[in-house]
């Protein structure tokens, strides 16, 4: 935590290789989290490029309060997030993207974490915007109870229990099947 200091004060002081070093740090993580968040991956990676140029232009008034770095960075994440929801409040839904068939990334194992991801985001769609938070931090952040707790301002017992609560709640819908109501899905043997 004080190498992170160091780099964040250094990045304050215009070294562009500790900026860089915070970037390559955190990309994947921010990233992870606004495709869950998202569920199209063009917006995601664009998103999380507006993240940084965010925290890029306001790192001179960041101050350091022991958290880490990367809490700030999912601050200015979850407004992008909101932003972007009031920008699409205010037009029609895009649908997910389709998967790029042209790409080298069109693999099987590629095609099954496209569907999965798409499932999980269609899914989380009748989540509350906590539980939505919460699953996002959590999985597509990998951040720890702790941390997702300090991001959203909220003690670990009621991170654990909104966690729950969502996953229970993406379980059954994921069970029921696109477009089914839970009680709709089939018996398993």
């Amino acid at each position: 935590m004080q190498n992170e200091e160091a780099l964040v004060c250094s990045a304050q002081q215009g070294d562009g290789a500790a900026f860089s070093e915070l970037y390559e740090e955190n990309f994947s993580k921010v990233y992870r989290y606004l495709m869950l968040r998202v569920g199209d991956k063009a917006e995601a990676e664009d998103m999380t490029q507006q993240v940084f140029i965010k925290a890029f232009e306001a790192l001179p008034g960041y101050r350091w309060q022991g958290a880490p770095f990367a809490s700030w960075l999912f601050r200015i994440a979850h407004n992008q997030v909101i932003d972007r929801q009031r920008k699409q409040s205010k037009r029609s839904s895009a649908a997910i993207g389709d998967l790029d068939l042209a790409s080298d990334e069109c693999t099987e194992e590629a095609v099954e974490t496209k569907l999965t991801v798409e499932e999980i985001v269609a899914a989380s769609k009748d989540l509350t915007v906590a539980q939505r938070e919460v699953i996002g931090l959590r999985f597509g952040a990998e951040m720890s109870t702790a941390e997702v707790a300090h991001i959203m301002g909220k003690s670990e017992g009621a991170i654990k229990a909104l966690q729950h609560s969502a996953v229970v709640a993406l379980r059954i819908r994921m069970r029921a099947g696109p477009g089914g109501a839970p009680g709709n899905a089939q018996a398993r043997p």
